[in-house]
């Protein structure tokens, strides 16, 4: 099945769940523990692969007990399972599609908690990035065919585009109080494809926690956040996605509570009459152009740091290198990683210290400048 949160965001292959150890890591995720004093070694961590939200899910928990880091880790997947299903925007009974029928029919609806925190989370970032991340275009997304299990390389009629557009659902015409939820705009449909991912990376944080797991790094479809560090002391290590190639262009090292999000165009796509389209809308046009291959960025450390690192790569997508840092402050953040549509990478001044670069290395590497 294809992601189901599709709007805004990007993840990793589509491999099939298994359970239990693993030591296969996915191309985001390079975890390796080191040798300790003398020929002991580490105790092999946990790790455990899971499906959900249409992607796959990865959860590496070091120094505890097998016991408690199975108990944590099933506590996190049940948490995520359950969420899949309440926030899928097409699939027949959960809740988003109830809410956007009666948000559809001008209706007053009564919401979960979890969805609400979602709406006021995307009331606020979609403020800071002037409507530029908006999980209000659920209608222009399902327009483009991506809320379906298989997509065809079909654009929407002009008409219909230019009808949705016109109509400019933002998130600013919700009103939400409490858990009641209703909007004076009826072509408001939400699809939280680009924040869903990094608000379950706090979740998953806050649920191995509470559980005295101090030691851990989650992989929900390329969207990472660490937790402390390994039992070595060294920091856990996640790869950078090369958008055009077969793995990682480079590695970053994360401290205690940092997370990385990206959103790129080489994940869910279709080409029609010689043009890519990707799952990624622009609000502003409704336009599925690729303008840029992918957009990266870290969040540092907060109750909501997964949430930033997907809801904040979207202004850095749409906006490019001459904008990237600007959006990126408005979040709280500074170091971010581009890769343009021709390929050039554009980095961050204060990321640029902290990546390992694989070979081969960027051909055509820029510094982003405010």
């Amino acid at each position: 099945m294809q992601h189901p949160y599709t709007s805004q965001e990007k993840g990793l292959g589509t491999a099939p769940p298994s359970r239990g150890r693993s030591a296969r890591p996915t191309l985001a995720l390079l975890a390796t523990f080191a040798a300790l004093a003398g020929c002991q070694r580490a105790p092999e961590p946990y790790r455990q692969e899971s499906y959900a939200f249409g992607t796959r899910i990865e959860i590496t928990v070091a120094g505890v007990p097998d016991a408690t880091a199975r108990q944590a880790v099933g506590a996190v997947l049940a948490d995520l399972d359950r969420l899949h299903r309440e926030l899928h925007p097409w699939q027949a009974g959960s809740a988003l599609v109830r809410i956007n029928a009666a948000l559809a029919a001008g209706n007053t609806v009564s919401i979960p908690p979890e969805v609400a925190e979602l709406v006021s989370l995307s009331q606020d970032y979609a403020r800071r990035s002037d409507e530029l991340f908006n999980p209000a275009i659920g209608a222009l997304v399902k327009a483009w065919g991506f809320h379906a299990d298989h997509y065809a390389p079909l654009a929407p009629p002009a008409k219909t585009l230019a009808e949705l557009v016109a109509a400019r659902p933002v998130m600013a015409e919700l009103s939400l109080d409490g858990t009641t939820l209703s909007s004076a705009n009826p072509r408001v449909q939400l699809d939280f494809g680009g924040i869903a991912k990094g608000w379950a990376l706090d979740r998953a944080r806050d649920t191995l926690k509470r559980a005295g797991v101090a030691s851990a790094l989650v992989n929900i479809g390329g969207n990472v956040l660490a937790i402390g560090k390994k039992p070595d002391g060294a920091p856990w290590k996640v790869g950078l996605m090369a958008p055009r190639g077969a793995g990682a262009m480079a590695v970053l090292a994360l401290a205690d509570g940092e997370a990385v999000g990206t959103s790129g165009d080489y994940q869910r796509y279709f080409e029609l009459a010689g043009r890519r389209h990707c799952h990624l809308v622009d609000p502003r046009d409704g336009d599925t152009d690729c303008a840029q291959q992918a957009a990266t960025l870290i969040a540092p450390p907060g109750p909501h740091a997964g949430a930033v690192s997907d809801a904040a790569t979207k202004p850095l997508y749409f906006a490019g290198a001459k904008a990237a840092l600007h959006y990126a402050r408005r979040f709280g953040a500074r170091d971010v990683l581009l890769v343009d549509g021709r390929g050039a990478v554009w980095v961050s001044p204060t990321l640029a210290p902290r990546l390992e670069w694989l070979d081969p290395k960027p051909s055509s590497l820029h510094t982003l400048t405010p």
